[in-house]
């Protein structure tokens, strides 16, 4: 069993940078990717970035590529999502992930309970 605790919403100003976390506990495989969805109201899920267990393989999506950041501290078992330059689309509930991915929701086994990330205009 995996538990995943998000950690860093809340809101901010167009143009504004937030960093969520996400800190995984339990047995985690080491074929896991740990990744980061969004889901806005009235939208499904949408897949964002991940990042292996090891921290070396990373996977962007397009909204997310130039803006994201996505890095891991192997230590603490901390995935950490570096957002820059915000916009009001950003707005929606961010939720950690692990699984073996890499995209569909459903190849993920293990969720967060999310955090809310809201950007104003």
């Amino acid at each position: 069993q995996v538990h995943l605790a998000e950690s860093g919403g809340g809101l901010v100003q167009t143009g504004g940078s937030l960093r969520l976390s996400c800190t995984a506990s339990g047995r985690m495989s080491s074929s896991y990717r740990v990744g980061w969805f969004r889901q806005a109201p009235g939208w499904e899920r949408q897949f964002v970035v991940s990042i292996d267990w090891n921290g070396r393989s990373t996977d962007y999506s397009d909204s997310a590529l130039g803006r994201f950041t996505i890095s891991k501290d192997n230590d603490k078992n901390t995935v950490f999502l570096q957002m820059n330059f915000l916009k009001p689309e950003d707005t929606a509930i961010y939720y950690c992930a692990a699984g073996v991915g890499p995209v569909v929701v459903s190849t993920w086994d293990y969720w967060g309970q999310g955090t809310r990330v809201t950007v104003s205009s």
